[in-house]
């Protein structure tokens, strides 16, 4: 039995088929089995098994049957798979073999087996092959049975049973040992993989399904994946169980695997050949199933046991060993040395004699006597483990037999040259005759293995000597005629084999082999020495092998990569040990070198597809991190020392596979600094790093394996690598420039002391290589750089740990010339990224960030002054390319990926040497004596330079701060105003600091908050550059102007900034732009003077939050003094703009809620909101700097590739998951939660900051203007949603505000004010206790405070009703009952109160509060109608009416009712709100003063709407403007007034009332004017321009017309309704409402107000009689009204805006007959004209107004009918009239007017009231008027046919004609009714008669 195997990375500490993550592969389905890969493939593991206990069962059963399994692509036309053998045969069959067989091995009983698909595709099929013992009889006759007899009558055939039972048993226990053909079927297991995926189907994944060929569906192929495979999947299917029924015999003729192919192809026909073949029918059931992660009991293909495995005695499943489609590039990372013999054909027909039933014997023999037959060829199944001889099938009476068979053998691991395939053929009696042998030897033939040193393989045509081979003859081929031998055929090749190995030994390539062949030749110096035919000697030699090395470029690509590894390590050893050749050191570096180049580029181009997102080859970067050591190493270090223990971290899992190979750089990190002396015997940290991250994996390499070079089973022709040397003779002992020295022989034993070799370093070998390199190979190994780096810096890392060389100083481990070789190295690669980066970008960044890899190593390698002068070298170049370069953007952003890489380096913060002496001096009370300096605001002394060199990218900061001068100078330019290509220059910068902080934050290192304040100290000049970048920051704040105000309040100086759109400072923009750059660099950049303002690229949202996080961080670990200092010495301006970023932090941290995570969880994200879930990062510190630089963003740039950021020097490919959408309630949640928290921790932070520029400013002159600002970023925190935790401190910090500077409250404007007690009285309504506490407490000092100022706290008392006012009205959630607990508390603090007990303060809080209530208890009842909107406007207009006399009051609730009008989608009656609201404002201001520019009152507003005069209230007698307290808010000013319009006119414009618009514009435009503010103007002409041509383009037709509203008059009827009772209102409703619309809104509200079966709808129009309905019921009556206007109106209102505003009146219509009914015969149909006119005109301040008089008409039937003709008339002209005509409204109209009609048409009319003269003489004028619009009419239809015979066309003439017959016949019946004359006209009225033209003598019924 075959011992346990270790894990299956035994060779390199590697296993490529385990978890290794490889990019685009295809799913992965148990990787648990071995067997290559593909990189960029990835093979797909299916298990395939029978169920247990199964069968394979035919109808009788008589003999043993045997099976054969494996995969074939039909389009490959290829087997891919290794056969797996099985038998199902019950103890009973298998007793009949007894007597050929030994004991079964446990590894032949399997009936599992994991099978490896690499290229999964559509054309695969399953091929099961059965067998049976040999029997007389072709295959149809030994077939026949079993295809006629049936289950069902063995009753009947027991007798044929017995006799076949017989014979199968002596045939069996004398042929046992032979097999014959017997039967196939072939399975497609694309449509069972692609059924058993689909998860909608009916049986579960344990149900049998019967897919027999026949009733298959053909599954067409799918569309092609990009790398051309077929797209069929085999991954994530379910297990399912195939049972396979019909089963087809084996032709005799027809067993070739072409002939199988063919088959096969032929199934996936609808009209299959083997359709009209009579099957054999059996049950065989498998199970197909993926294969599980790591299965047990599972055997590799050379039968060694896979970890787990629980039990030796368990039934195994063997993994099958692939033969790939296509080639797979894989390394081999085990052992592996199979050996695959396929006969396909004998040809004995010319032989004589009796040679029919013939079987092939095939032996591997190790010489040339029959003993020496190896035991190397796996058994099949039921069987012993290796046999010596394997038989192929035999074909009964076939002298030409074609064979499908395939052997599998091991092959030893040194084959020789006398190994040798040996094949016997012989003739098998299968009929027992006396004196005839069971088999005759009748054939021989062999196949020498070894050939010029290798392995034989491919087909082979081999003679067949009829006589035994002679002595000797292995090392000859049968090819060579021997004498004295007989042949078949004349020595012609009879027998068709092939050979195929599957080897991790032979390369099977002619350069490969060639190349190891010579460097063993040259490792064992054994000469002379034949290759192939020639001799080599040691003058030649050298020659031999400079032309292998160059030839090494024309290997195939397939076994380059599988032996890579073992061919780069020779090259190294060639490079590091050159060979001694007849005393002679030959030097090969160079072409070694060259020829390295070429084998990386070639294995580089062979995995193109696998490469990462860096351009990296996994292959050559595991090969780097596991397999690379330098030659000639031991495992544990010379002189006792004991090992060093590296394990990577992502391989502890200690033996078993490595859980995944995200091979993280280990987290070893030193806490202390690795410049200072390390002690004894210690290992320097960051070189143990480097180890672990790249280096030995002594737990996992070769040199634990058996196979390894010199162990018990070493491969063939490989040395081993020389053990022997002291590591410590690796110290430089010459300077010459190879730096050489011949290796010390003294400590080896003599046994194994190979010849003395000279030993260079491989570090320095490279870097002279490299710079000496030729141009070609120069390109190449720029190609692939940062290999060539990686192993550069190993080998530097690995000689100074072997050579114990850590404890040296830095300055003394490499010599003078290595360094300059380095120094050359890099500036020739760095200025290969400047000149390449306009042609080859791609190339150019991954250059880029291969040196800056290379460069970071390097400072944990050697001194770090010469790395820090190679950067500055490096930056030097990129600065002068600058100066010139097309297009600086794309080197600045190389540059800026090159400092974010160096700066993550592990021991970053000690290379910046932050331990600096500049710190400031602890106290920071400033000196009174000294008053001479002008820049500083607040302190009287001279500002500290070195405090300003602290927060300024001084070059003292920059000298001292190495690597953080660099990163914020490149912070500083890419925020330059006018940067090219900026978002992406911001983004990387920023996000590059953002990373850096995260790390700190994390770091235990920097955990003490001292520690983290002197980290903090790197990062000062961050607060300057964000203040000064603050104009492109993204406007977090709502509103226009928010950001910019506070600045703006501060600078006097700079006029204008605070609206500024992106300004900036010049002496600000010199600072950023030219103080940190070097002189020159800027010109390139920005093409203006330094001087010009410009605005500049604006940040997006998400980089100025990211930047916000950075200068948050900063200010929260800074040491607070420091931070003190340096506001003191702060400019007023710049103090101003620092407040402006606190602002803009909070307003941009603001929490949200889940139900914004719930909003963005519905859209679709462009990002991923990896923002959101590092929010916290900054601040909050929850994540590794090495893992957030894993998840850096990493966007596409403009300039090419994607950033080149290795986070790891790994092999594995990192990719960004892709963006979920849909997040689960969990998840959001927990975003919710990280928001929140970072939304307190920003606004604490915000809020210590605040409290340290207080402390700075409280003797400053200018103290009042900074605290105002300093108050409103409070007011603005307070305002956010905070948590509890902040508001407490918040509220304690406003209150410290207010009794420390009452002045700023109580002196200032009153904006404060109002905007504190808003604040204070939303917080007093809250849920949480604690914060109506600490609320209450500030409202009641508020008060206290004001009263204490002057005897009288009327400005707070008015302020605080304002604010409950506005409160209640606008917000939703508002808690009624909390806000009345925190009064009752302030109640209780003003009684309470000692010292103001004497007072009448407690008496006016007392007042205070009632009225409080009374606003509350409103309130109370607006909730109540907070489902009826009209109620509810009502209740806020009632509120608004009682607040006539209280102006700021009254504004507070029209602003309230313009709230939720907008709320509602009412635009026009916001607008009005609004309108009332400045009119209330003009009147105010008319008041204090006369000035031409202001409106005159009310009265200006007239134009705008006419119920603007109710404003008019407010008067001298009423209000006097002076009193404390009145009017004091912000609106009543000049601004505020401007402020309102516009909204005003922003209201007029969503609604469409583009009209009003203009007359808004009116009155604002003279004081816009009159303040000379151009830039409003500007944008006042401009929005009425886009008025006025929306109102030309509707007019026109351009755009649909405009629809303002629909009216109907509702009444309410019924005790319940209360109020409302008896009540007629104008509803205004949104345009095109239906009635029943509101009909059914107006029922369904009531009903659920009042209950069921109480509402009912008054369906009619006629006036309501109140004694006959029921008065426990509520009646609504619904009718839909227009607008009416009088004759002299319609003058005036010509445009459709004009008959749709400024509307009073109403009219409806009631047609009725005198018998009641609605509708009758045109002689009694009446109609009655209501007409209702309203309060108020609409639109109005609320959407309905009470009817206030009502007036009927009641219309005669003539009358009627004069109207309907009147009406006919104008439709017919106004159809004839269109323009542009339109000839289908005119065929209507003219249709409806001449068609011949029944009921009522015009012809009716006139025959009912024109036939006869009326008798009463009153109605002659009636009668008269009516022939009148006849004959009116009759021109109108002339008119419109004339009209319509030129639009028709020739189609429609008929239909014209049709028309014109209609309108003759209608003009003929009319013409006598029009021309009777009446007896004479009536003379003009007199008083008595009615005038029924003139509306004011119809009948009346005046309400």
């Amino acid at each position: 039995m075959p011992t346990e195997q270790g894990p299956w990375f035994q060779q390199e500490g590697l296993c490529w088929e385990t978890d290794a993550p490889r990019p685009h592969k295809a799913p992965r389905l148990g990787w648990t089995s071995r067997g290559s890969g593909v990189y960029g493939g990835g093979s797909v593991k299916v298990i395939l098994c029978q169920r247990t206990p199964v069968y394979c069962r035919f109808e009788i059963e008589i003999e043993p049957i045997f099976g054969i399994l494996a995969l074939y692509d039909v389009r490959e036309k290829k087997k891919i798979s290794e056969n797996f053998y099985f038998d199902l045969n019950s103890d009973s069959m298998k007793g009949l073999l007894r007597a050929h067989g030994t004991h079964p091995a446990i590894s032949t009983l399997a009936r599992s087996a994991i099978f490896s698909v690499t290229y999964p595709s559509p054309d695969i099929f399953l091929v099961i092959k059965l067998e049976k013992v040999l029997q007389q009889g072709d295959i149809s006759e030994c077939c026949e049975p079993y295809m006629v007899m049936k289950e069902v009558d063995t009753a009947k055939n027991k007798e044929k049973l017995e006799k076949l039972r017989l014979a199968a048993e002596q045939f069996c226990t004398r042929l046992g040992r032979y097999r014959m053909p017997f039967a196939w079927t072939a399975v497609h297991l694309a449509n069972i993989v692609s059924s058993a995926g689909q998860s909608d189907r009916d049986s579960d994944s344990e149900g049998e399904r019967r897919p027999t060929w026949t009733d298959r569906r053909r599954r067409g192929p799918q569309d092609r994946t990009s790398s051309g495979d077929d797209a069929c999947s085999f991954s994530g299917f379910r297990p399912a169980t195939l049972t396979v029924t019909n089963f087809f015999k084996q032709e005799a003729e027809r067993l070739s695997d072409e002939d199988l192919f063919k088959f096969l192809a032929d199934m996936r026909r609808p009209t299959s050949l083997l359709r009209r073949l009579r099957p054999v029918t059996a049950q065989l059931k498998i199970d197909i199933s993926p294969a599980p992660e790591n299965p047990h009991f599972c055997l590799s293909p050379e039968l060694l046991h896979v970890k787990p495995y629980p039990d030796p005695r368990g039934r195994p499943t063997k993994e099958i060993l692939e033969f790939p489609a296509r080639e797979v590039y894989a390394p081999h990372t085990s052992y592996r040395n199979l050996l695959y013999v396929y006969p396909h054909s004998l040809n004995f027909s010319s032989r004589q004699g009796s040679v029919r039933n013939l079987t092939v014997r095939v032996q591997y023999m190790a010489g040339e006597d029959p003993s020496q037959a190896l035991p190397v060829i796996f058994g099949k199944s039921s069987c012993s483990e290796f046999t010596r001889e394997a038989f192929t099938p035999v074909v009964y009476h076939n002298k030409s037999p074609e064979f499908y068979e395939e052997f599998k053998l091991r092959l030893p691991a040194c084959v020789t040259e006398n190994h040798h395939l040996l094949f016997t053929f012989y003739h098998v009696s299968c009929q027992p005759r006396p004196g005839t042998a069971l088999e005759t030897p009748v054939g021989f033939t062999w196949i020498p293995l070894l050939q010029h040193g290798r392995l034989r393989t491919g087909p082979f045509c081999l003679p067949v000597s009829v006589d035994q081979p002679p002595p000797s003859y292995s090392v000859l081929t049968p090819d060579v005629a021997l004498p004295g031998m007989r042949w078949v055929d004349g020595h012609k090749g009879v027998f068709s084999v092939e050979l195929t190995a599957v080897s991790s030994v032979h390369p099977q390539d002619p350069y490969l082999d060639k190349f190891f062949t010579l460097v063993h030749v040259l490792e064992e110096g054994a000469f002379p020495f034949r290759l192939k035919d020639a001799v080599l000697s040691e003058s030649t030699v050298e020659q031999e092998l400079r032309a292998s090395l160059v030839a090494l470029r024309l290997a195939s690509p397939e076994p380059l990569v599988a032996f890579s590894h073992h061919v780069l390590d020779k090259l190294v050893r060639l490079v590091v040990r050159p060979p001694i050749i007849g005393g002679q050191i030959v030097n090969l570096g160079r072409v070694a070198f060259e020829a390295m180049a070429h084998v990386v580029s070639l294995v580089h181009r062979s995995l193109e597809a696998a490469q990462d997102a860096r351009g990296h080859c996994p292959l050559l970067a595991a090969y780097v991190y596991y397999a690379f050591r330098l030659p000639g190493t031991e495992p544990s270090l010379p002189g006792g020392a004991p090992p060093v223990t590296l394990q990577p971290a992502t391989l502890a899992h200690g033996p078993g596979r490595p859980a995944s190979l995200y091979l993280a750089r280990s987290k070893s990190i030193s806490s202390s600094n690795p410049d200072l002396a390390v002690a004894p015997g210690s290992v320097d940290d960051e070189v143990s790093r480097i180890l672990a991250s790249k280096g030995i994996d002594r737990s996992h390499s070769w040199v634990n394996s058996a196979y390894a070079p010199g162990g018990s089973k070493a491969v063939l022709r490989r040395a081993p690598p020389y053990c022997g040397a002291d590591p410590r003779q690796a110290i430089d002992r010459s300077s010459s420039r190879t730096s050489s020295y011949l290796e010390g022989s003294s400590s080896t034993p003599p046994a194994t002391q190979p010849r003395p070799t000279v030993q260079k370093l491989l570090h320095e070998e490279l870097a002279l290589q490299w710079v000496v390199s030729g141009s070609a190979v120069r390109e190449a190994v720029l190609q692939h750089a940062w290999f060539f780096f990686q192993l550069m810096v190993k080998s530097m890392a690995l000689h100074l740990l072997l050579g114990q060389k850590l404890d040296t100083p830095r300055k003394l481990r490499f010599p003078g010339r290595f360094l300059d070789d380095i120094a050359a190295l890099v500036g020739s690669v760095g200025l290969e990224v400047i000149t390449r980066v306009h042609k080859d970008v791609e190339l150019a960044e991954h250059l880029n960030a291969s040196l800056a890899f290379f460069l970071s190593d390097l400072l944990s390698l050697v001194d770090r002054g010469f790395v820090f002068s190679l950067v500055r070298a490096h930056y030097k170049q990129v600065a002068t390319r600058l100066q010139s370069a097309p297009n600086p953007a794309v080197l600045l952003t190389l540059r800026m990926d090159f400092t974010r890489i160096l700066c993550g380096h592990e021991h970053y913060v000690t290379l910046n040497l932050p331990c600096c002496p500049l710190s400031p001096p602890a106290s920071p009370s400033p000196s009174v004596s000294s008053t001479t300096s002008q820049s500083s605001t607040f302190s009287s002394q001279a500002p500290d330079p070195k405090v300003i060199s602290m927060f300024e990218l001084s070059g003292s900061f920059r000298q001292q701060h190495f690597l953080a001068g660099l990163l914020l100078t490149e912070l500083a330019l890419a925020l330059e105003p006018e940067a090219e290509g900026a978002s992406l220059l911001h983004k990387k910068a920023i996000s590059a600091v953002h990373s850096l902080l995260c790390g700190h934050d994390a770091d235990p290192r920097y955990a003490e908050a001292t520690v983290k304040a002197r980290v903090a100290e790197l990062y000062l000049p961050l607060l300057s550059l964000a203040r000064d970048t603050l104009p492109r920051l993204h406007d977090f704040a709502e509103g226009p102007g928010q950001r910019s105000r506070l600045a703006s309040m501060l600078d006097s100086d700079t006029e204008g900034e605070g609206d500024m759109g992106g300004t900036i400072n010049p002496s600000v923009a010199m600072a950023i732009a030219g103080g940190p750059l070097a002189p020159g660099s800027r010109a390139s950049i920005s093409q203006g003077p330094a001087t010009a303002a410009r605005s500049g690229c604006a940040l997006s949202a998400e980089s100025s939050r990211t930047l916000l996080v950075c200068v948050l961080w900063v200010l929260k670990n800074a040491e607070p003094a420091l931070l003190q200092r340096w506001a003191a010495d702060l400019a007023l301006p710049q103090l101003g703009r620092l407040l402006d970023l606190l602002y803009l932090c909070l307003a941009a941290f603001e929490y949200k809620g889940k139900k914004a995570f719930e909003r963005i969880n519905s859209l679709t994200f462009k990002k991923s909101l990896d923002m959101k879930a590092r929010l916290e990062e900054a601040i909050l510190g929850t994540i590794g700097a090495r893992q957030e630089m894993v998840r850096r963003s990493r966007e596409r740039s403009p300039f090419g590739n994607q950033e080149n950021v290795r986070w790891r020097k790994s092999v594995t490919h990192w990719r960004q998951t892709s963006d979920r959408v849909d997040k689960t309630k969990d998840e959001m949640e927990h975003e919710a939660l990280v928001d929140g928290n970072l939304a307190t921790e920003a606004s604490l932070v915000v809020l210590d900051t605040l409290e340290i520029i207080v402390q700075t400013v409280m003797l400053s002159e200018a103290r009042e203007s900074i605290l105002g600002a300093v108050l409103k970023v409070v007011l603005y925190s307070l305002g956010s949603a905070q948590s509890a935790l902040f508001l407490q401190h918040g509220l304690a910090t406003q209150r410290a505000l207010v009794s420390k500077f009452p002045e700023l409250l109580f002196e200032e404007d009153t904006e404060l004010c109002a905007d504190l007690c808003l604040r204070l009285l939303r917080h007093c309504g809250s849920r949480i206790s604690a914060i109506r506490t600490h609320a209450s407490a500030s409202l009641y000092l508020l008060m206290r405070q004001n009263f204490e100022i002057g005897n009288n706290f009327a400005r707070v008392k008015m302020q605080v009703t304002m604010s409950l006012s506005s409160l209640v009205g606008t917000t939703q959630n508002f808690s009624e009952e909390h806000l009345r607990r925190s009064l009752k508390t302030i109640l209780t603090y003003a009684e309470e109160d000692v010292g103001l007990r004497d007072s009448t303060f407690a008496e006016q809080v007392q007042d205070l509060m009632f009225n409080l209530h009374m606003i509350l208890t409103d309130t109370v009842k607006m909730k109540e109608h907070q489902e009826d909107p009209e109620m509810l406007i009502d209740l806020m207009y009632r509120i608004a009416r009682g607040y006539q006399g209280s102006p700021d009051l009254r504004l507070t609730w029209l602003q309230n009712m313009a709230g939720k009008h907008a709320e509602l989608g009412n635009h026009a009656e916001a607008a009005q709100c609004m309108v009332h609201a400045a009119a209330l404002v003009a009147e105010y201001l008319a008041l204090l003063e006369d000035s031409r520019h202001l409106p005159v009152g009310c009265v200006s507003f007239q134009n705008i709407s006419s119920n603007v005069l109710e404003e008019s209230a407010i008067s001298d007698d009423i209000l006097s403007p002076d009193e404390e307290g009145f009017c004091s808010g912000k609106h009543f000013t000049e601004l505020g007034l401007v402020g309102l319009l516009e909204q005003a006119a922003a209201y007029f414009t969503m609604g469409g009332l583009y009209e009003a618009v203009n007359e808004v514009y009116k009155t604002l435009i003279p004081i816009l004017e009159a303040h000379r503010d151009y830039k409003k103007l500007a944008a006042v002409h401009g929005k009425l321009q886009e008025a006025f041509t929306k109102i030309m383009h509707q007019s026109s037709g351009w755009e649909p017309q405009r629809v303002f509203g629909t009216y109907f008059r509702v009444g309410f009827y019924g005790a319940r309704f209360g109020d409302l009772d008896e009540q007629e209102f104008v509803y205004k409703e949104p345009s095109i409402t239906k009635l029943a619309e509101i009909s059914h809104r107006l029922e369904e509200f009531y009903t659920e107000r009042f209950g069921e079966d109480v509402v009912q709808i008054i369906k009619d129009s006629n006036p309501v009689d109140k004694t006959k309905l029921d008065p426990q019921k509520a009646y609504i009556q619904i009718t839909y009204v227009e607008p009416h206007f009088d004759t002299y109106e319609l003058k005036d209102r010509v445009t459709y805006f004009d008959r749709n505003y400024g509307l009073r009146t109403f009219l409806f219509c009631t047609p009725f007959t005198p018998d009641g009914r609605a509708h009758g015969e045109l002689p009694e149909q009446h109609k009655r004209k209501t007409l209702l006119s309203t309060d108020h005109a609409f639109p109005y301040i609320k959407t309905r107004i009470r009817v206030c008089h009502r007036e009927e008409t009641v219309l005669t039937p003539v009358e009627v009918a004069i109207e309907d003709m009147q009406k006919k008339t104008r439709e017919l002209a106004f159809a004839t009239e269109q323009d542009p005509p339109d000839a289908k409204m005119l065929q209507m109209v003219l249709q409806g007017s001449v068609g011949p009609t029944v009921n009522q048409g015009p012809l009716e009319v006139a025959q009912v009231f024109l036939a006869e003269i009326p008798q009463d003489p009153k109605l002659f004028r009636h009668h008269n008027k009516l022939r009148l619009c006849f004959k009116d009419f009759c021109k109108k239809c002339e008119d419109a046919l004339r009209k319509n015979k030129a639009l028709i066309g020739p189609d429609q003439k008929e239909y014209h004609r049709e028309l014109e017959r209609n309108y003759s016949r209608l003009r003929e019946a009319l013409q006598p009714l029009l021309t009777q004359r009446l007896p004479q006209l009536l003379a003009p009225n007199t008083a008595g008669f009615r005038n029924s033209l003139n509306r004011a003598s119809f009948r009346k019924a005046d309400l």
